[in-house]
């Protein structure tokens, strides 16, 4: 197996015979760990099964294997000892401070896990009866009901896997609404250059063609652009709506919102809200006020449930009094009997996004969280992320250059002028910060900021655990700027990993282990 590395080490070396390189390339309890195949033989096996009495017959024919597998055989200790290394070598919110921007890693209280896990959440089955299951139901309407009065939204869909699934949800409900008035000819859609790049995709999938507004140099919708695209354009034009987030990629408000939609309105458009940052707005703005038609919430990213990163996600989806006919199926409503499910679409709704309900699983963290922190709770988190991030920016911006003036929301955003003339880049900024023991930030995104870094601290960290990385980070701007360029192209240093090609590894991935031409050799 070869990795990209580009000329350099993938492990450390000795550079002179006072390093202290070991043997076994473990670093006390930093432990080594090789590939399976290379920690396994071809004889050891965790299983005896008996041979097979009697004749016979294989039902494989030609599928039928022909010869060694060469699967690496290990003992229990062995494997157990083999994930728990890897373990280890992940990096979580649960080991320190997790800096990426938009993507809002914050604690997951371990209420919302115990809740998760009852027996009456955990182990039901989308199939049973609806009279089984009238506690998860209630759930379902609960968290519904916090969603909407947060909002100030009169529906909301659950089902939506993610938030690029609650997007498709929401302009989903946009095409439907226009298909049923024949406004048919309604299919552009506005995005800003500030806007989630998955809004353009969503868009597209939908039918519709995307017209970017671009950015101002405050870092929000250029209002001069979007008054030209709409200047004279009645109900009847072929403007569908706007996909705008807020608050943006650059982390700020956007504060010309309701200007905003009434001009999309005025249009005969919808406004369409990427809700993925309500973190920063939860119990101080209902986007229903702004004029918002319609908006997926990422219940990982506000209410506290486990990031998706291949894990069930949810983000569900909230419509204005002009959607809510639109929404898709199934959805709960509560009758005399009890709770029910709405399972087949009514004259309005689009139809089936999902074969079944949702992830009961992250309903019942999100409304754990919810009702633990109370709506008075819920605003304080809201008001510690925004005052976190400017701690943080505000605490930077003499050795850092923030990308703009002025307060931030939940995340501060910083551009590479700091590190002009020095021949540190942001990559190799960012692959310093892994030696002090972080996960970097989100680096050159949003594409509007040259050498673009964002940071999202959240509100569950305190100023101690601020001012720590507030240090590395001063310390490494100061590092960069006293010319000290090598620490920062050799780094990391101390992860299990050196840096690797990471151009050839995302366009070029080697992902397959190739054994030797000797099977055995690689047993020995």
């Amino acid at each position: 197996m070869s990795m990209n590395n580009q000329g350099r080490p993938t492990a450390p070396v000795a550079a002179n015979l006072n390093d202290r390189i070991t043997v076994s390339g473990s670093q006390a309890l930093n432990q080594a760990t090789q590939l399976i195949f290379e920690t396994g033989d071809l004889v050891t096996t965790g299983v005896d099964l008996p041979e097979p009495k009697g004749t016979t017959k294989s039902r494989l024919g030609t599928h039928a294997r022909k010869g060694e597998i060469g699967l690496p055989g290990l003992s229990e200790p062995e494997t157990m000892r083999h994930y728990v290394r890897l373990s280890q070598k992940n990096y979580a919110i649960d080991l320190g401070v997790y800096p990426l921007g938009s993507c809002t890693m914050k604690h997951n209280p371990r209420l919302n896990e115990k809740v998760a896990r009852m027996p009456g959440f955990a182990d039901i089955h989308p199939l049973q009866p609806v009279s089984t299951v009238q506690g998860a139901l209630e759930l379902m309407s609960e968290l519904s009901h916090w969603l909407m009065t947060l909002c100030n939204m009169p529906a909301v869909a659950l089902t939506p896997k993610a938030g690029a699934h609650g997007e498709l949800c929401g302009m989903m409900a946009i095409r439907a609404r226009l298909d049923a008035d024949g406004a048919t000819h309604k299919r552009r859609v506005l995005v800003p250059e500030s806007a989630h790049g998955t809004n353009p995709a969503t868009a597209v999938q939908c039918g519709f063609t995307v017209d970017e507004i671009p950015a101002n140099g405050r870092g929000r919708v250029d209002m001069d652009a979007l008054r030209v695209k709409l200047d004279g354009l009645g109900e009847d034009s072929d403007i569908a709506g706007i996909m705008l987030t807020n608050p943006n990629t650059c982390g700020l408000f956007e504060t010309d919102i309701i200007e905003i939609a009434d001009l999309i309105h005025a249009a005969g458009g919808y406004f369409y809200c990427d809700g993925a940052n309500f973190n920063a707005l939860v119990g101080r703005v209902r986007p229903g006020d702004l004029g918002v038609d319609a908006m997926h919430i990422n219940l990982h990213k506000t209410f506290s449930t486990p990031h998706g990163g291949g894990g069930p996600g949810s983000g569900p989806t909230v419509l204005s009094d002009a959607l809510k006919d639109h929404a898709p199926v199934p959805y709960v409503v509560k009758t005399d009997d009890g709770y029910s499910l709405i399972e087949h679409p009514t004259d309005g709704s689009f139809g089936r996004m999902c074969a079944f309900h949702g992830q009961m699983g992250m309903y019942s963290r999100a409304l754990t969280y919810m009702m633990s922190h109370g709506s008075d709770g819920l605003k304080q988190a809201t008001e510690d992320a925004v005052l976190n991030a400017n701690y943080v920016q505000a605490s930077l911006s003499d050795v850092m250059t923030p990308a703009f003036g002025g307060i931030c929301m939940h995340e501060a955003l910083f551009d590479d002028r700091f590190l002009k003339d020095t021949g540190v880049e942001t990559l190799d900024f960012a692959k310093a910060m892994i030696d002090e023991g972080y996960h970097p930030m989100t680096m050159y995104f949003p594409l509007v900021v040259h050498g673009a870094m964002l940071i999202e601290p959240t509100e569950s960290e305190s100023k101690q655990e601020l001012d720590r990385f507030i240090n590395s980070m001063r310390s490494l701007a100061l590092r960069a700027k006293a010319g000290l360029v090598e620490s920062f192209k050799n780094a990391p240093v101390y992860a299990p990993m050196r840096r690797l090609d990471e151009t050839q590894a995302a366009r070029n991935p080697v992902l397959r282990w190739t054994p030797p031409v000797d099977v055995q050799e690689a047993a020995e």
